[in-house]
């Protein structure tokens, strides 16, 4: 009896088509015809009988992939039944996720490389073209894989009839044949082959440049994948256009093999140009002969002197033609490496904008971030700043009353007190306020906040109270037919009250989420855009959002260390980063920053209520935008700089506060000084406005050297390309960190959302449209 063993291989794709071997002893029993295999029940089609029995495999019809390991069976005839212990399992289908390039000439021969997962489970894999039409006779190109591993296919595409001519055009459907499983791979397009011209120029010259010329060139091919030959020496293509391939030929000339022996002793040499695996002679080119002068320049040269006069001016023409040439070529070329550059830089700027985030979020205090308290915040989140709410007694807290009214008012506000705890009688009031044609917008805040601070301590209740107006306001304009103006301005007390219990609410939400990304993408702007220099009066600055404060200039500039003391607070000294192109308003600016960052904004001393004391030696200067000193250039006059003083790195420098009273007596030369100066507009920091340069263009003639050292006001348009790309992450985490479904939504946004969503299906006539608009609103 026979006796079959094991199988090779274990497994294969769910499409099969998988030829596998059954080993054993005494299977060449009976004839071919008498056996049947089957996986599990699925027949697999007998391709050969004898000492082993090959058999391609049918289609797995289950639903589970990978399937459970299923039994082999060999039948010999009706009665004899044989069961493998080696199992065969069925995988899942391998899957074609990418593949490139996606074009070939119609000769073929570009190799192909085609990603995805799962093709070691292939035997067989073929690259096949087939005519798109129906009409078109069905003619099947195929190609062999070069090589193949679990996630990469190589081919070379095959060679196709279609299309052979420039002109002509046709198309294909081109598939992948996995085994039994056939995949399109969609967009593969074939080209027409590509048209050479003949050559216009055979000698080569000095420059060593071959330009071949001809159609279709960059359709289906890339300058790597082009290779190019002068007898038996590879060219260097330098360009390759789709009507132009320029060729950088060697010095020395070498025939390709011995056949061409006879070309170099006649000094021709074959030009060979091969795209992928397909090569076309282009022609024969020659070096030119340096035994001497040729006869054929000697004899005009002295014969005719106005031939070479000729000669001479038609030489310096094209002398200038081919610079103009070479300079649009240089061009075009910076154009072609700009994104390359961007890409690079944004990586560099960002892994600096890294580590100096890091560093500074180290330095900060336990605090880390300068958060407002409580009270100040709720401040300014309650009553607006304005001139009358300044000296507001309401506001402010401090009622000035009579002593012998004292307990009247104090009796008198207690039992106001209690009636604000009554639930009709606030409502009432509010209604009767709100009723007052002299209660405005203002009054209606100021109330609201008022009422807010009154009943912090009983949120629950104030709470209700908002409810109620809520269901009232929302019931009027849903009545007056226009619910989508609700909430959408804070016309009213309770939309006001709103507001203030959306800024308890979220106050600690701001603090532990919102608050430190918001914070880091701040001093990630302001970092970047500080890093470079920025125009104190045209404020445009070299890294920007903003491409109309782009700083189109070349300034030159260096980053200066410099050590802070600031006078008062001890002898510790604070490293600053600044530009020497900084004027000293913007250096005051960014040592404040520096010295007094753990402190909010609002608590800081100004630019113009410090000094800034330079000590290069024994005696000290004080610095400052405008002075005696300032460099004057036509009627313009330049802001002082760091570079103007000629202050150097690590040097010191001494903050101090001016004093009001001290400041009109010790400063009052330099204040009359700076009036003089400032009589008209008439400085400038960086650049010069534009109809100055005008200006002095005209009474100069040209400016055409200083015109040259400018490059291409497009290609500082990059400049936005990599800041934004900088920047990006710290957005992504603040809006991440605010609008975020994975992190939890404040209680008292979703308590709100959840009210709204309860009242609009209270209401017939709200819609999802109107719902969203009250959320957003």
């Amino acid at each position: 009896d026979p006796k079959p063993t094991s199988i090779l291989p274990l497994k294969g794709p769910a499409a099969g088509g998988t030829v596998i071997t059954i080993e054993g002893e005494h299977l060449d029993t009976a004839t071919k015809d008498d056996v049947a295999v089957f996986i599990g029940g699925i027949p697999c089609e007998v391709l050969s009988f004898g000492a082993t029995i090959s058999c391609k495999t049918g289609k797995y019809q289950g639903q589970k992939v990978p399937s459970e390991p299923l039994t082999v069976t060999v039948k010999y005839g009706r009665n004899t039944t044989k069961d493998i212990s080696t199992p065969f399992q069925y995988f899942e289908n391998p899957k074609i996720l990418d593949y490139k390039p996606r074009s070939s000439f119609a000769w073929g021969g570009r190799r192909i490389f085609v990603l995805g997962n799962g093709f070691d489970l292939i035997q067989s894999v073929t690259m096949k073209v087939l005519p798109s039409t129906v009409n078109t006779t069905s003619v099947e190109f195929v190609s062999e894989a070069l090589s193949k591993n679990d996630t990469v296919l190589e081919f070379y595409s095959p060679e196709v009839n279609c299309c052979s001519n420039c002109d002509d055009s046709q198309s294909v459907k081109t598939l992948l044949q996995l085994d039994n499983l056939s995949e399109e791979l969609k967009g593969f397009n074939y080209h027409p082959n590509p048209c050479f011209d003949k050559l216009v120029k055979n000698v080569i010259t000095e420059t060593g440049i071959i330009i071949v010329t001809g159609q279709g060139f960059a359709k289906a091919m890339t300058v790597k994948e082009t290779q190019a030959f002068v007898g038996d020496t590879s060219c260097h293509v330098n360009i390759l256009n789709d009507d132009k391939l320029i060729l950088e030929v060697p010095s020395q000339p070498r025939a390709r093999s011995t056949q061409h022996q006879l070309d170099i002793t006649n000094g021709m040499l074959e030009l060979v140009v091969k795209f992928g695996q397909k090569e076309r002679s282009v022609g024969s080119v020659y070096y030119p002969s340096k035994d001497g002068i040729p006869l054929e320049i000697i004899i005009p040269a002295v014969i005719v002197p106005m031939v070479l006069f000729i000669a001479v001016s038609f030489y310096c023409y094209r002398r200038k033609s081919q610079q103009a040439e070479r300079e649009y070529e240089k061009v075009k070329h910076q154009l072609e490496s700009l994104e390359e550059s961007v890409r690079d830089r944004c990586k560099k700027e960002f892994t600096d904008l890294m580590i100096e985030m890091e560093d500074h979020t180290s330095d900060l205090s336990e605090g880390r971030i300068p958060f407002l308290d409580y009270k100040t915040y709720t401040d300014r989140n309650f009553f607006l700043p304005s001139k009358e709410g300044a000296d507001d007694p309401m506001i402010i807290g401090k009622i000035q009353i009579p002593e012998a009214r004292r307990a009247t008012v104090t009796q008198a506000l207690n039992q106001f007190s209690n009636l604000l705890n009554s639930k009709t009688f606030l409502i009432n009031f509010i209604h009767t306020l709100e009723s007052r044609s002299d209660f405005n917008a203002r009054s209606r805040g100021n109330f609201a906040s008022l009422l807010t601070v009154a009943l912090h301590g009983k949120l629950e209740y104030y709470t209700d109270i908002m409810r109620t107006l809520l269901l009232e306001l929302m019931d009027e304009h849903v009545q007056n037919k226009n619910p989508k103006l609700m909430l959408r301005r804070s016309e009213t007390v309770v939309e006001r009250m709103l507001c203030n219990w959306m800024s308890i609410c979220l106050y600690q939400f701001l603090r532990d989420i919102a608050g430190e990304p918001l914070y880091k993408l701040f001093k990630a702007l302001k970092h970047q855009v500080e890093k470079g220099p920025v125009d104190a009066r045209l404020k445009k600055a070299k890294y920007t959002l903003n491409d109309t404060r782009l700083l189109g200039d070349d300034v030159e500039y260096s980053v200066l260390t410099l050590q802070v003391l600031v006078h008062g607070e001890g002898p510790d000294v604070t490293p600053v980063k600044v530009l020497n192109c900084d004027t000293i308003t913007q250096v005051k600016e960014k040592i404040i920053d520096q010295v007094y960052r753990n402190l909010p904004y609002s608590q800081r001393p100004k630019a113009e209520g410090v000094a800034l004391e330079w000590r290069p030696g024994s005696t000290g200067q004080i610095l400052s935008d405008l002075d005696l000193t300032s460099q004057k250039e036509g009627h313009l006059i330049r802001l002082n700089t760091l570079a103007h003083y000629n202050v150097r790195d690590n040097a010191t420098l001494v903050l101090s506060r001016v004093l009001h009273t001290q400041s009109f007596h010790q400063h009052q030369d330099s204040h009359d000084e700076k009036n003089a100066l400032l009589e008209e507009d008439n400085t400038f920091h960086l650049v010069r406005p534009t109809d100055e340069i005008d200006e002095v263009k005209s009474k100069r003639g040209s400016m055409k050297d200083k015109a040259m050292t400018k490059a291409i006001t497009e290609i500082y348009l990059t400049r936005l390309l990599s800041v934004k790309g900088t920047l990006q992450q710290f957005v992504d985490d603040f809006f991440s960190s605010v609008l975020c479904t994975s992190s939890a939504v404040p209680p008292a946004v979703k308590y709100f959302f959840d009210f709204l969503d309860e009242q609009a299906e209270r209401h017939d006539n709200v819609d999802e449209e109107t719902l969203h608009i009250w959320k957003t609103n």
